[in-house]
């Protein structure tokens, strides 16, 4: 059961990346900028008393920084996703380490072909090494994570042996 739910998120989770890859250039603009309006909204005293065009400038100012990190976000949570499929597979170590990261690296060279092909967008081999990050990052975390609770498990074990 543990296999196809994992399989599923990572399947839904390159589906998500996949639709937000198909949008124009026009369209991903518009959902960055919206994310800088956001943003001022949440962090920026007096955002809503600013003028439109002080608004708007704040959001084309930010807008570089959202969309690297949307990019570096997106693919850590599916360096995460693999890291528990593949894990869900029961492989474990450097093996399951390499295939998470492996996979979630083919696909975000894949996601920026495949951008070659949406009106306005273009591929960029920084934004490759960018989801790499991401990628490399949230297999990582969820390695670690689980690593550290199995040694949590162990020492309250031990513990309660004693």
């Amino acid at each position: 059961m543990k296999k196809n739910i994992w399989t599923l998120a990572v399947l839904l989770w390159m589906c998500l990346t996949f639709w937000f890859s198909a949008k124009t250039a026009d369209e991903s603009a518009h959902m960055s900028r919206s994310v800088g309006y956001l943003a001022g909204e949440l962090f920026v005293e007096d955002f809503r008393e600013w003028t439109p065009q002080q608004q708007d400038a704040f959001a084309e100012r930010i807008d570089h920084f959202v969309r690297k990190s949307a990019h570096a976000t997106e693919y850590a949570v599916l360096g995460i996703l693999f890291g528990g499929m593949y894990a869900s597979w029961g492989l474990w170590g450097r093996k399951h380490f390499l295939l998470a990261a492996g996979s979630g690296i083919l696909y975000a060279a894949t996601d920026e072909f495949h951008q070659l092909f949406v009106p306005g967008r273009s591929g960029q081999l920084s934004d490759v090494l960018l989801d790499s990050c991401g990628v490399l990052a949230g297999a990582v975390l969820y390695i670690g994570a689980v690593w550290l609770v199995r040694r949590w498990k162990i020492r309250r074990k031990k513990e309660n042996i004693i």
